[in-house]
């Protein structure tokens, strides 16, 4: 087999190839490194002196339906220059993995299609596996966002691990991309993206957050001329509550009975669109009724 395949095929380049063999239905591959070609993975110098070697195994993809492995003796070598001893580098393996660049892209390329388990089981390893690779491609694309972009975003804490521990997102309004995620909750969450936001020189414009104090004075000090909005959730969230302890309330004052349970059941009325109400289920008869028991009166204060 030429050299020329394994570049073209699994992404191996400036190794030379030494045999084939097959175990028990799979291809094992065994390539070399000249000794010429012998580096530091530490400085690149190749004034190193070469002491035994480690043979590893690498996944390869496979060849239709057939396992594919690649055997490698790695060199580990003492610099002369930095006066340090260790492995040569592996270009076509990231440290500590046992599947090549090439595997991974494959792998990454049936995630598109298929779910994690089948994957595993179609390329014969373990589900973790996959997982991995599928994390540490996201680690490498959306870890650290770009943020000059950003002109309208909203800040938000959640709730993890049965709400023990807590987090603060920061979303982009525009795109709906997650472009911070901080660790607790409140403005100390936050130090991390207001360092990093000043670097990019991104021109806020506004911020929609809870009506938490925290957020509140966060914003103030760091984006005083954005426009700061309290978010339609929490804003529906806080009437709601208002309403219902309203509701309560004019219950426990009502003396007659009639009277309590016509206010049954009217928070959802009072919630409801008129065009939405049921008129097989007198919903807006009830309304009207529970209205005049609470008639508005003009302010006078």
């Amino acid at each position: 087999m030429s050299t020329s395949l394994l570049y073209q095929a699994f992404g191996i380049r400036g190794y030379r190839y030494v045999r084939t063999d097959y175990v028990e239905g799979a291809v094992f591959f065994t390539i070399k490194q000249d000794r010429e070609k012998l580096r530091c993975s530490a400085c690149g110098s190749s004034r190193v002196t070469a002491h035994g070697n480690e043979v590893r195994v690498f996944r390869l993809v496979p060849i239709g339906r057939k396992q594919t492995h690649l055997l490698f003796p790695i060199s580990r070598v003492e610099c002369h220059d930095c006066q340090l001893t260790r492995q040569v580098a592996v270009p076509f393996a990231d440290p500590r993995r046992r599947h090549t660049h090439a595997f991974e892209r494959y792998a990454l390329e049936l995630s598109k299609h298929m779910t994690i388990q089948d994957v595993a089981h179609h390329l014969g390893v373990g589900w973790d596996t996959i997982k991995d690779i599928q994390k540490r491609d996201l680690q490498l694309h959306f870890a650290k966002p770009k943020l000059k972009g950003l002109r309208r975003i909203a800040i938000d804490e959640i709730a993890v691990g049965g709400g023990h521990r807590y987090l603060t997102v920061v979303l982009d309004l525009q795109s709906g991309a997650v472009v911070f995620v901080g660790d607790g909750k409140g403005s100390e969450a936050l130090k991390p993206f207001w360092k990093r936001l000043r670097a990019s020189r991104a021109r806020i414009e506004a911020v929609a957050t809870d009506m938490s104090l925290a957020y509140i004075n966060a914003v103030r000090e760091h984006l005083p001329r954005a426009i700061h909005v309290f978010d339609h959730f929490h804003v529906i969230k806080l009437f709601n509550e208002k309403l219902s302890d309203f509701r309560r309330e004019l219950y426990r004052e009502a003396t007659d009975q009639l009277q309590k349970e016509i206010l049954k059941g009217t928070r959802w009325l009072l919630l409801k669109n008129p065009e939405n109400l049921d008129p097989k289920r007198r919903e807006r008869e009830r309304l009207e009724e529970a209205l005049r028991i609470n008639p508005w009166q003009p302010c006078t204060t």
